[in-house]
């Protein structure tokens, strides 16, 4: 394997980490805002990669995903545990709503950085250079991926937890429970879009704004 394919392979790795370990720990660490420790007092707000590292979803799924050249890579690290009870006491449903969205801001600032960087960058001439432009590429382009598939209403996505608690915050609670039992079909759902044609209905928005951002 030449040395730039290497370069890229850390890059890519890297990156991917970054996005989806930052995007848990976020989620703890707004929870803890709320007065929820319970992420804390596990050391899950550590960015100590191995106390995240789910072995499927971090490492099994994006590694078949890059082999199959299956066109993107996705991937998702140890859920971090929240205590909503505790966040929807001293915050409400709003606190709940906050938390969630967590993970989804913290990719999506990551993007919005790694563009600004991408416009400065000077042009590739070594290793190094190769290896930085390479991390702030993927950097951009898996939190805009993560940010917008976990923007799915689809449980377990973080979309689906906002609808639920906007709807417990409306009064709606029969329909946030019978939304919320949906869950035990989630993943089976997301496996179609992501194995189907419905990959490209989905993906397609999503590479056109990581189109748009990317340097010309």
């Amino acid at each position: 394997m030449k040395s730039a394919e290497l370069v890229e392979i850390a890059a890519i790795i890297l990156s991917l980490a970054i996005a989806i370990i930052g995007h848990e720990i976020m989620h703890g660490y707004a929870a803890y805002r709320y007065g929820d420790h319970t992420a804390k007092d596990l050391g899950r707000l550590s960015v100590n990669p191995i106390v995240h590292i789910d072995p499927i979803g971090t490492i099994i799924v994006p590694a078949l995903l890059y082999f199959s050249n299956a066109g993107f890579l996705f991937g998702w690290a140890k859920p971090v545990p929240i205590n909503i009870p505790t966040v929807i006491k001293n915050g409400g449903y709003n606190g709940a709503i906050v938390v969630s969205m967590a993970g989804i801001l913290f990719n999506f600032t990551l993007a919005i950085i790694a563009a600004v960087v991408l416009q400065v960058l000077p042009s590739v001439n070594n290793l190094w250079m190769l290896f930085v432009h390479a991390f702030f590429v993927y950097t951009l382009i898996y939190n805009i991926v993560l940010g917008i598939f976990n923007l799915l209403p689809i449980p377990p996505l973080d979309g689906s937890h906002v609808v639920v608690y906007q709807a417990k915050k409306m009064g709606y609670h029969n329909f946030a429970y019978k939304y919320q039992s949906i869950g035990m079909y989630g993943m089976i759902i997301l496996i179609v879009i992501i194995a189907t044609p419905l990959a490209d209905f989905v993906f397609a928005p999503i590479f056109e704004i990581i189109n748009i951002l990317l340097p010309k």
